[in-house]
């Protein structure tokens, strides 16, 4: 079988959506490594389907194209051939893998752009990340007191300022009850009065002592620290009607999660004041509840369940 004019030449794929959707598998990626270890396995996925489907693609090649019918036969010169001295210099032909001046100034110029475009997307978020990792623990250890001031069953608002240096910008408030003895270690409820919904400012729903237990100031007579009897059926935010119970779980109202926790210790019978951290919800009472506790989150921000992976957002550290 003679082969037909233009077989010779190579059959290019046809256009194709796979390399598009290798890109966008990319670019998962990288912005992954700034929202969350989700994203990236997403974009990873994403990249490695649409790159596996564009390589098959290329593999098989495209199908063969009838060629246009070659040109007439051009008219065949007669006569005697022109001298060689009388004609211009032909070029001698390539040899075999030889490459030109240009073309590697091409590739060159090419991988080392392709180079500084993957170094300047990937080096920041992999800072970041990195350098996320060596931070220290910002939130300093509280002492709020002897743990007489705390009287078992009741809640006691707790109004302490964080650092001192800062000032009133670093006012916190939190919701303290004592719950007797759990395993001879004495038990404490602690619920930050940050809503999970916004980050508004929790009120006890019940009657709340006119004169504070105790009062604590530095030497300049500034507020440091302010104990408060309250006997709260629950808790409500005054913003967008979120309303929690004695627990600190979300009872009615916008809120994604029950109310924040803190950490706490005990030391030469004092009551020391530790980290914050995120809770899902709470099973039992007191002494005896189970918290589902998560570390620290945003404001509107779910800790578990499907809106979680849904909705990645950075975590924050307290």
């Amino acid at each position: 079988m003679e082969p037909r004019p233009g077989d010779d030449r190579p059959n290019l794929p046809p256009p194709t959506v796979w390399p598009v959707g290798f890109a966008i598998g990319l670019a998962c990626v990288l912005v992954g490594l700034i929202v969350s270890w989700p994203a990236v396995a997403v974009g990873g996925a994403i990249a490695l389907i649409f790159g596996f489907l564009w390589v098959r693609d290329l593999s098989r090649g495209a199908p063969h194209v009838e060629p246009p019918p070659p040109p007439p036969p051009a008219a065949v010169p007669t006569g005697p051939a022109p001298p060689a001295h009388l004609g211009p210099a032909g070029a001698p032909l390539p040899e075999p893998g030889e490459r030109f001046p240009r073309s590697k100034f091409l590739e060159a110029s090419t991988l080392g752009l392709g180079a500084l475009i993957a170094g300047i997307v990937t080096v920041p978020p992999v800072g970041l990340m990195v350098a996320s990792s060596f931070e220290g623990q910002k939130f300093h250890p509280i002492d709020l007191g002897p743990l007489s001031d705390f009287p078992s069953g009741q809640f006691v608002i707790t109004t302490f300022v964080e650092d001192p240096a800062a000032g009133e910008v670093s006012r916190r408030t939190a919701y303290i009850r004592y719950n007797g003895l759990l395993k001879s270690q004495p038990s404490f409820t602690i619920l930050s009065n940050r809503c999970p919904h916004l980050g508004c400012p929790v009120q006890p729903n019940g009657p709340v002592d006119a004169k504070p237990e105790r009062v604590v100031t530095d030497k300049a007579g500034a507020e440091l620290l302010k104990l408060t009897k309250v006997k709260p059926a629950g808790f409500g935010c005054p913003c967008h009607g979120g309303q929690y119970d004695t627990e600190g779980n979300r009872t009615a109202g916008p809120p994604v999660r029950a109310l924040d926790r803190y950490s706490y210790s005990i030391k030469n019978g004092r009551l020391i004041l530790g980290s914050a951290y995120s809770v899902d919800y709470v099973h039992g009472t007191g002494k005896d509840a189970r918290i589902k506790k998560y570390p620290l989150h945003n404001p509107g921000q779910h800790v578990a369940g499907p809106e979680f992976w849904l909705f990645p957002i950075p975590e924050i550290r307290a």
